[in-house]
């Protein structure tokens, strides 16, 4: 499996000859370039993960992009014509041969009387290896190789964040929803000094370049 990451929570997958995009959104580095992309995984609708403009350009560079996501990102498809194709907690998709699991309906709490509380979040897990939560602390209930751990949030302390890398204890693990900040410093930083010590590698990839996780 290779990954990479294209900026704060936009992430694309290759397996065994299957491209996968995840959340391109407003805070994500241009993703316009890529081509032959098999799937398009849209975890919720907030700008930073879903943003209409950039999927109209994919649209137009890979004529076989099939989209999946919930009805609430669906909806926003729909009043900008995209097709869509509904994947919610508890179904399957099979991409040309990889298995993508839906986990999760709920956008982690920001405060009780704010608006996400409704937002409805899908999790991804690709392959039965990399888990993606998208914004959200669900737990899949299944074994995760590689974690795409959120590190920086409106909805999330690093103490979360943390507690929640050791709660789904994946071999790997790597920063997601980062792209707000200015300054990385303690929030690459302080994930790799407590979990590498409990036997969780922390990789904090280049934006743009892939690594692999064969």
């Amino acid at each position: 499996m290779h990954i990479t990451k294209f900026g704060h929570s936009c992430l694309f997958i290759e397996e065994d000859n299957v491209r996968i995009l995840i959340d391109p959104g407003t805070w994500s580095e241009d993703v316009s370039k890529l081509d032959a992309i098999d799937a398009l995984f849209l975890s919720h609708e907030h700008q930073d993960h879903t943003d209409p403009e950039r999927i109209k350009i994919l649209l137009a560079n890979n004529a076989e992009l099939k989209i999946f996501t919930n009805p609430g990102v669906g909806k926003i498809l729909t009043d900008n014509t995209i097709a869509w194709n509904v994947f919610v907690h508890g179904q399957t998709q099979n991409i040309n041969g990889v298995m993508v699991e839906a986990f999760g309906e709920k956008h982690a709490s920001i405060y009780p009387s704010y608006p996400a509380e409704s937002v409805h979040n899908t999790g991804f897990l690709i392959d039965g290896r990399l888990w993606y939560p998208g914004d959200s602390l669900t737990e899949p209930n299944r074994p995760v190789e590689i974690l795409a751990l959120p590190v920086c949030a409106p909805w999330l302390k690093m103490a979360e964040a943390l507690d929640y890398a050791q709660a789904i204890n994946p071999k790997v693990c790597f920063p997601v929803h980062d792209g707000m900040l200015k300054h990385t410093g303690p929030f690459h930083r302080l994930p790799k000094a407590v979990l590498e010590p409990l036997g969780i590698q922390f990789l904090i990839p280049e934006v743009g370049v892939s690594f692999d996780m064969s």
